[in-house]
């Protein structure tokens, strides 16, 4: 017998309102060991780029069940959340039915460490080793200016991922969020080169930008959300990530999201990408650093 754990949307119009919610939807499954959690979960087409599954969608969505099975196991401990994950993406799933196994590897009172794998036919393609803690929840200490000349909403001549982007055509996600991209850095788009860098926003839906996990979740979504800054160079095409971390600083503040992304190094063969996001404050909400290999088609 099944049970519903975390998002239980009650109308059609509230799953429109939410999509990124129903991502992060979980049934229970039976186990085979009380030590190993069990969860089944859905990744509708619109996560995807291209034909294939957002990474960062399946890095927050792992962090759903890893989230449900410590407050399930560690009730006492509910209060903390994924502050980190490190991912390896072993294949690249279908968009639709997946499942989630879950294992605590340590429970302290300031940190746990808790694997998720994600499934598919009975084959795990992506693997995260989640740390644990408490959120930062004040102002911090020292805060440098990232964002700059970025305004927090999406400049007049931001361009919006819909038809009449090309961007819009390929990144799905879109259909599930509100995202735009900034021309100024986006070189590509005009066939200019220029340096490995590129801004856009994102905002989640109504319906999950209210609901404070899921907003946090987007958050670690959203580090991932930037099209490979390789193409500012002239690589184009799918740029696979040889292995990701992800950060998750403090639950984001309503409003648009602003992630910043840029490379130290653009090799013939890898390159690297680190991705800060910031909310409508300004402060700084998820980050991510990943290796990626050079796309082949030019």
């Amino acid at each position: 017998m099944t049970t519903e754990l975390t998002v239980d949307l009650a109308s059609a119009s509230e799953l429109a309102d939410a999509p990124f919610g129903r991502v992060c939807a979980l049934t229970e499954l039976a186990s085979r060991t009380p030590e190993l959690g069990r969860y089944a979960g859905s990744i509708d087409p619109i996560w995807t780029i291209g034909n294939k599954v957002h990474g960062g969608t399946m890095v927050a969505a792992s962090a759903a069940a890893a989230t449900e099975w410590l407050r399930r196991t560690a009730p006492e401990q509910a209060d903390m959340f994924a502050i980190s994950a490190s991912t390896d993406f072993l294949g690249a799933p279908d968009p639709g039915e997946v499942e989630y196994e879950v294992r605590t590897r340590k429970l302290g009172r300031q940190i746990a460490l808790i694997d998720a794998s994600l499934i598919q036919h009975g084959r795990t393609l992506v693997h995260t080793a989640f740390t644990f803690g408490h959120l930062d929840d004040a102002d911090p200490q020292y805060a440098a200016d990232h964002a700059r000349d970025m305004p927090a909403e999406p400049a007049p001549d931001a361009l919006a991922y819909d038809e009449n982007n090309p961007m819009g055509k390929v990144v799905h996600v879109a259909q599930g969020s509100s995202v735009a991209l900034d021309p100024t850095w986006a070189r590509f788009l005009t066939g200019e080169k220029s340096e490995p860098r590129l801004r856009l926003w994102i905002r989640p839906f109504d319906g999950d930008e209210r609901d404070p996990d899921v907003s946090a979740f987007f958050a670690m979504m959203a580090a991932d959300m930037s099209p490979p800054v390789p193409m500012n160079l002239g690589h184009f095409g799918w740029a696979p990530t040889v292995q990701m971390t992800t950060y998750l600083r403090r639950r984001p503040a309503p409003g648009w999201l602003r992630v910043i992304a840029h490379s130290r190094e653009v090799g013939h063969r890898m390159f690297d990408e680190d991705q800060l996001v910031l909310d409508s404050t300004g402060a700084i909400v998820a980050q991510s650093r990943q290796l990626a290999l050079i796309p082949q088609s030019r």
